[in-house]
């Protein structure tokens, strides 16, 4: 008998390791909007990613809003998605090592646009479309979730944050358990991820859904097929997103894994 209680045992163990909260119907309210992906842009004419006219102009649309919070040295929540500032602003630096005060000396893409604080961003939605709210692991991730629960906190709109960083949902889920929360992924082993072999595998398996306990899991939609991704949405009933859709063609084919869906490039016939 002893010779197979491994055989029994590994599949507890991954069923444990990868149970999600079982909570679909929180995220019913979301399910009436595609969510442009850090806002409605276009890097090439002046309306840039994460930048304010990106979200007026989602807003306007009526879509949902996918946006990155990051903390700045001076503890300062701002909306931006790289760690480094070499692709949007032209610098060859960390933001979470810049002060908000330098920041605002750069500016986003061929744009004008700055930087936006979160405060400004959450000024100019105002609760009229959700919100997806992303919290980066760059820097101190745990302060950037602290600081991003006490702003929510006074925040009337509809909002939901999620992470690549477990430890970081489960953080939000202490905070604010009413908040409902997502774990992000994706297969880390075929984008090439900088992270050590142990983390790609936790993570590309959603083994660490114990510690988060999502209430829905947003995975990369060109990796659904994902062997453990695939084992997670037949045994729990998690709602997923699917992450970047590009295209009609492939909001097509996701539509038939995926309950959400977060955009760009292009503009989805409404719900």
């Amino acid at each position: 008998m002893k010779k197979y209680l491994p055989l029994i045992g590994i599949p507890i163990l991954y069923y444990l390791c990868s149970k999600p909260n079982n909570q679909p119907e929180r995220m019913e309210p979301f399910k009436d909007y595609y969510f442009a992906h850090r806002g409605f842009y276009n890097n090439e004419k002046k309306c840039p990613e994460n930048s304010i006219p990106a979200f007026k102009k989602a807003v306007k649309l009526g879509f949902g809003i996918e946006l990155d919070v990051q903390k700045t040295s001076d503890g300062q929540l701002v909306v931006f998605h790289d760690e480094s500032l070499e692709r949007m602003c032209g610098k060859n630096k960390r933001l979470t090592e810049c002060t908000y005060k330098e920041l605002c000396n750069y500016n986003l893409a061929r744009s004008n646009e700055k930087i936006p604080k979160l405060d400004e961003v959450l000024n100019v939605v105002d609760g009229q479309v959700p919100l997806i709210i992303e919290i980066k692991p760059e820097g101190d991730w745990k302060e950037t979730t602290k600081l991003l629960s006490k702003r929510m906190k006074k925040y009337n709109g509809k909002y939901c944050v999620e992470s690549f960083q477990p430890l970081a949902v489960a953080l939000y889920k202490k905070l604010q358990p009413q908040i409902t929360r997502g774990q992000l992924a994706s297969d880390m082993f075929k984008e090439r991820d900088k992270n050590n072999i142990i983390v790609k595998f936790l993570c590309s398996n959603l083994l660490l859904n114990f510690m988060s306990k999502p209430d829905f899991i947003a995975y990369n939609h060109y990796y659904s097929e994902n062997l453990s991704y695939k084992i997670v949405r037949k045994l729990f009933p998690v709602t997923n997103v699917a992450w970047t859709i590009k295209n009609s063609k492939e909001l097509a084919k996701a539509s038939k894994v995926f309950d959400i869906f977060i955009f760009e490039g292009f503009i989805p016939k409404q719900k």
